[in-house]
């Protein structure tokens, strides 16, 4: 814990295409230069350690830009790279139309992971048996928005946690991200200034982030939510066996 919360003191990846909605949006682009064809490795991209938003934080919303939620679950990883415990997330990007590899900034500005109070031993949960059936809600006001259900993971928690194994090393304080979910029209709730996000999910503490308007300011872009630095040096690496956005 810090003065301001919990925050992760490794890096944090998360998979794209690992829902079923998500995967059936995109697949009719699949095809196109330069990949032509589906991934065979998990797609990864990294939240840098600027985006983390704990539990509570106000989170600047950038000025002229819409700003998609998503509900998302987190695994934290110990020793011997085995997760220990899982978390909520709220997993915020600029609303974009790139297939595989938008920019980090479409992902990575600062706040854009809201993150719960502390995460949750994997044995209160049942293992990693136990998460297969869980349902995250995210809710703006109090309001539901979306259900993401896990049973609609293209790659289950296991078989995740493998491909991801095959081409590089979670480290000790690591957070790997199984995905998130797409509406019916391939978008993701939006937020607005004033805006309350809630993520939920039964034996999960949730996480909970307000959204302000961005102050202007000569000295750049405001600092919102910041956290210390830390991680995985080779995180924005091209892998061996998967794609990083």
């Amino acid at each position: 814990m810090t003065a301001h919360g919990w925050v992760p003191t490794g890096t944090v990846y998360g998979a794209l295409l690992n829902f079923r909605g998500e995967y059936a949006h995109w697949q009719p682009r699949m095809g196109d230069k330069p990949y032509g064809g589906a991934p065979k490795a998990p797609v990864l991209y990294v939240k840098t350690a600027n985006t983390f938003a704990p539990h509570g934080a106000s989170v600047a919303l950038p000025a002229g830009e819409v700003v998609e939620a998503s509900a998302s679950l987190g695994l934290l990883i110990g020793e011997h790279g085995a997760p220990t415990h899982a978390l909520l997330v709220n997993d915020l990007s600029l609303a974009h139309e790139s297939y595989y590899r938008p920019p980090m900034k479409f992902r990575n500005r600062d706040g854009f992971l809201g993150l719960p109070l502390e995460p949750t031993p994997l044995a209160a949960l049942g293992g990693i048996g136990g998460l297969a059936a869980l349902e995250l809600e995210l809710r703006i006001h109090g309001v539901h928005q979306q259900t993401t259900a896990l049973k609609d993971l293209v790659r289950d928690i296991p078989t995740l946690l493998k491909d991801v194994g095959e081409f590089m090393t979670m480290r000790p304080g690591d957070v790997l991200l199984v995905g998130s979910e797409v509406l019916a029209d391939g978008t993701r709730p939006r937020v607005a200034v004033g805006d309350a996000v809630e993520i939920s999910a039964p034996g999960l503490k949730p996480a909970l982030q307000r959204f302000v308007a961005e102050e202007a300011s000569d000295a750049g872009p405001p600092q919102v939510a910041r956290a210390p630095s830390g991680g995985s040096g080779s995180a924005l690496a091209q892998s061996v066996g998967g794609r990083f956005s």
